[in-house]
């Protein structure tokens, strides 16, 4: 029997942002890699463990707040994307093809998380 988070729209997207952050993160210059890659690629892949945690939890302020830990994390994500392409390290393209997918997610989320209240 599958996970509850299984069947969550917000946790596949959110595993798909991750995959996608980790293949960006592939061509970051060596010296970042315990930098802003590292930091990139948990914050990314934090959303949908976050996601997970939350809907294993009993209650749905519970899970909300886990939720809200996902939003914090999807934060971060937008703020290293921002760093990233002033370090040139994606470009514009990337970025606003990351920030579209990651805008998406976020009302997701947001939406999720109300749904719980």
């Amino acid at each position: 029997m599958p996970f509850k988070f299984e069947k969550l729209e917000v946790w596949k997207e959110s595993m798909r942002l991750g995959e996608e952050i980790y293949l960006v993160t592939r061509k970051f210059p060596k010296d970042e890699l315990f930098n802003l890659t590292s930091q990139l690629m948990r914050a990314a892949d934090s959303i949908a463990l976050n996601v997970s945690e939350g809907s294993t939890r009993q209650s749905n302020p519970e899970n909300a707040k886990f939720i809200g830990y996902s939003i914090r994390s999807y934060c971060e994500v937008i703020t290293c994307l921002y760093k990233a392409l002033s370090r040139k390290y994606v470009s514009r393209e990337q970025f606003d093809g990351l920030y579209n997918k990651t805008e998406i997610l976020f009302k997701r989320l947001n939406k999720y998380r109300s749904s719980l209240n």
